[in-house]
């Protein structure tokens, strides 16, 4: 099974990171930070995506469009030519999804990360986070540290959980002092 969506694919320190989210939200232009970074691009506005095992999708851009990047106020580069052959990579395996979505003042976002969010792609539940965009918010830094998260997470060590767990503890021995 396979089919295209309409974001961005990026390998972040060995973590493919699909970025979704609205046109003009951002999603090209964050890419290029992360490929003058160091990471690398793999598919710009429409990526291919197929299921080739029980859990895993890999994403590649479609031939006519692999390397080329659109953004706005300057036109179509070629990544490939300006970054060098470093900066690009045929294909990667997604295992991290990135919605991006305007900032919504007043609205309630996740600020401790104890709750897996999960996406579905071709009956896949791949994991993925909602962050919020607003001018002066570093993407690229936040992506990176993203990416190294789920790394860790996927090794066993959940950062927002053993917090959540000595709160817990240091709460219920101060029930017991009180008591």
């Amino acid at each position: 099974p396979r089919l295209t969506m309409h974001g961005v694919l990026v390998e972040v320190y060995g973590e493919g990171i699909l970025l979704l989210g609205d046109s003009g939200v951002g999603k090209s232009e964050t890419a290029i930070e992360l490929v003058k970074r160091g990471h690398r691009l793999i598919a710009d506005d429409a990526v291919d995506i197929k299921r080739v095992s029980a859990k895993t999708l890999v994403g590649s851009a479609p031939e006519m469009i692999r390397y080329y990047i659109e953004l706005r106020g300057i036109g179509i580069i070629d990544v490939r030519r300006i970054f060098g052959m470093g900066s690009v990579k045929p294909t990667e395996k997604v295992d991290l999804i990135i919605h991006l979505e305007q900032w919504v003042d007043g609205k309630e976002y996740d600020r401790m990360g104890t709750e897996d969010q999960m996406t579905n792609i071709l009956d896949i539940l791949v994991p993925s986070l909602r962050i919020p965009v607003k001018p002066g918010r570093n993407l690229a830094v936040i992506i990176e540290v993203a990416a190294m998260n789920n790394r860790h997470k996927k090794m066993g060590y959940n950062a927002a959980r053993e917090l959540s767990d000595k709160l817990y503890a240091n709460m219920l021995a101060q029930q017991e002092n009180n008591a």
